[in-house]
C-alpha cells in the first residue's frame, strides 16, 4: 500500500499548483505561445527572423579544393567520415579530380575488430574489478560503439592503410549498423563472461589471451559477413578532369597510403578546450580505456584557451588546409538549414527562460559533450577576426547548401571542443604540452565522449 505524505518538505502544494495556474494564465503572451507550441516544432516557433536573415554562405577564405558532401547514413561514422574528408581533398588536387571518396568501410571494419580486441583485452585487464563496478559496467556498455577520436583513426591508418572507396564499397551494415552492433554486443558480452569466469577458476593470463584470439577469429568472421573482407591488393583506375586515364595496379592499402597520402596526418595535434577546474589550461589530458588499437597511440588533448584553437584553425584554412574539429552538433542547431548560431533560437521569447550555464558547467553537469566530427573548409574574416565558418558535414547533400553548414563564431566559443591541425599552426610552447605528463580522465568523463552524431 502506498502512503501519500501531503506534507512531506519538497511536496508540490495544492496551494502551489493554483499560485502556478493562475500565473499562466494571467499572462497573454504564454497562451500565445502555448497555442503555437502545441501546434508545432518549438524551434520553428522560437526561430528569430533577423538571425534567419543573416544566413550567407559565402565566405572570404575557402579550401582550393571541394568534394561532393559524403554521408555516413544511419551510423555513428562521422569521424571516420571527417578524417577521410580532410585527407582526400589534397589528393583531389594532386590529381586533378572532380571528386574522390576514401573507403570509409575499409576503416570501419577494422575499427569494428580492434575495438572488440580492444574491449576484451580490457576485460581481460579488470578481471579482478567487481562485475558491478563503474569501470566494468562502463565497459560492458561501450564495448564496439561507432564513434572515435582522431588519435584512433591514426592508428587504424598506420596499422592498416587507406583504399579508394571503389575497392571496398558500403555494405547494408556499414550504412546501417545498429543490428550488426547488437549482434557483436551480445557476442563481447558473452566472451567477457567467459574470460571473467575462466579466470574465477584459476586459468592464467597467457591462457587468457589464448582463448581471447580465438574468440577474435569469430568476431572476424561475423564483421566479414556483415561489411565484406577488406581486400588485401586492388587496381585504383580513373579519368582526371582533363578525361586522362591513369591506373595504379597491385597496390596493397599500406602502399596506397605511403604514396598518395604521405605524411599527412603525422606532423598534425589535438587541440581541445575544457575549461573546467580539474583540467588546467595548457596541460596534456588522456583517457582510460579510450582507445581501439591495443599498442597504437593513446588518445591526447592538449588543452588550451579557444583563442588558440580558433588561430590555428582560422591560419590552417588561409594556408588552404581543411581542419578537422570536434563539437557539439545538437546545441542552437537547425539541421535542414545547416546553421550553428547562438541567436538562431529565441527561446526566452516563446518560454519565458532559457539555459544560464556557461560552457565548464555544461561540462560538469553532463549538458554538454563533443558529439560530431566535422571538417572546417572555410572561414569569413571581418576586420581581422572570424565571423562565421564554412563547415563540410557527412549527413548527405539534403541538409545545409548541399551538405555545406554554416557555423558563426560566437557558437564556435560555446560548443567547440577539438580541433586537429598541423604543428605549424601553433607555438612551440603549445607543441611542447606534449612532453608533460597526461592526466588522466576516467572513461566517463565528457572529454572521453565518442564523435559519432
Amino acid at each position: 500500500m502506498t502512503v501519500t505524505r501531503k506534507n512531506a518538505p519538497g511536496a508540490l502544494s495544492d496551494a502551489w499548483m493554483e499560485s502556478s495556474r493562475e500565473a499562466f494564465r494571467g499572462d497573454d503572451k504564454n497562451r500565445l505561445a502555448m497555442n503555437a507550441v502545441t501546434r508545432s516544432d518549438v524551434t520553428d516557433v522560437a526561430m528569430c527572423r533577423d538571425a534567419f536573415n543573416q544566413i550567407n554562405h559565402t565566405f572570404s577564405h575557402m579550401v582550393p579544393v571541394e568534394g561532393k558532401a559524403t554521408s555516413q547514413a544511419k551510423t555513428g561514422r562521422c569521424w571516420l567520415f571527417a578524417a577521410l574528408n580532410v585527407l582526400r581533398l589534397p589528393l583531389m588536387e594532386e590529381h586533378g579530380l572532380e571528386d574522390f571518396e576514401f573507403s570509409q568501410n575499409f576503416l570501419f571494419f577494422w575499427d569494428k575488430l580492434e575495438k572488440a580486441n580492444y574491449f576484451l583485452d580490457s576485460i581481460i585487464e579488470t578481471r579482478e574489478q567487481p562485475l558491478n563496478g563503474r569501470l566494468v559496467s562502463w565497459l560492458l556498455a561501450n564495448a564496439v560503439p561507432d564513434g572515435g577520436q582522431w588519435d584512433m583513426f591514426v592508428n587504424l591508418v598506420e596499422k592498416y592503410g587507406l583504399i579508394p572507396k571503389s575497392a571496398m564499397p558500403e555494405s547494408h551494415s556499414s550504412s546501417q549498423s545498429l543490428r550488426m552492433n547488437r549482434l557483436l554486443l551480445h557476442k563481447l558480452r558473452e566472451y567477457g563472461k567467459t574470460l571473467r569466469d575462466l579466470h574465477h577458476f584459476g586459468e592464467s593470463l597467457i591462457s587468457l589471451h589464448e582463448t581471447k584470439l580465438g574468440m577474435m577469429s569469430e568476431i572476424y568472421r561475423i564483421l566479414c559477413i556483415h561489411l565484406g573482407e577488406p581486400p588485401t591488393q586492388f587496381d585504383w583506375c580513373f579519368r582526371d578532369k582533363e578525361k586522362n586515364y591513369h591506373a595504379y595496379r597491385n597496390l596493397t592499402p599500406r602502399e596506397f597510403s605511403e604514396v598518395h597520402v604521405p605524411g599527412l596526418i603525422d606532423e598534425r595535434v589535438c587541440l581541445v578546450h575544457a575549461p573546467t577546474e580539474d583540467k588546467p589550461m595548457n596541460s596534456l589530458l588522456s583517457v582510460r580505456y579510450l582507445g581501439n588499437v591495443v599498442e597504437g597511440h593513446p588518445v591526447r588533448y592538449l588543452n588550451v584557451p579557444i583563442e588558440v584553437i580558433k588561430k590555428a584553425a582560422s591560419d590552417s584554412i588561409q594556408d588552404g588546409v581543411a581542419v578537422w574539429f570536434g563539437c557539439d552538433v545538437g546545441k542552437r542547431f537547425h539541421r535542414d538549414l545547416g546553421v550553428m548560431d547562438l541567436e538562431l533560437y529565441d527561446y526566452d521569447l516563446v518560454l519565458g527562460t532559457d539555459t544560464r550555464l556557461d560552457k565548464a558547467a555544461r561540462l560538469d553537469y553532463g549538458d554538454s559533450a563533443m558529439t560530431h566530427a566535422m571538417v572546417f573548409t572555410g572561414v569569413d574574416i571581418e576586420d581581422g577576426k572570424p565571423a562565421r565558418w564554412r563547415v563540410e558535414n557527412s549527413w548527405g547533400e539534403k541538409v545545409g547548401e548541399k551538405g555545406y553548414f554554416l557555423m558563426t563564431d560566437s557558437w564556435f566559443d560555446e560548443y567547440m571542443y577539438e580541433v586537429v591541425v598541423d604543428r605549424k599552426y601553433v607555438s612551440e610552447e603549445v607543441t611542447n604540452i606534449r612532453k608533460q605528463k597526461p592526466i588522466i580522465l576516467d572513461p566517463w568523463d565528457p572529454m572521453g565522449a565518442l564523435a559519432l552524431a
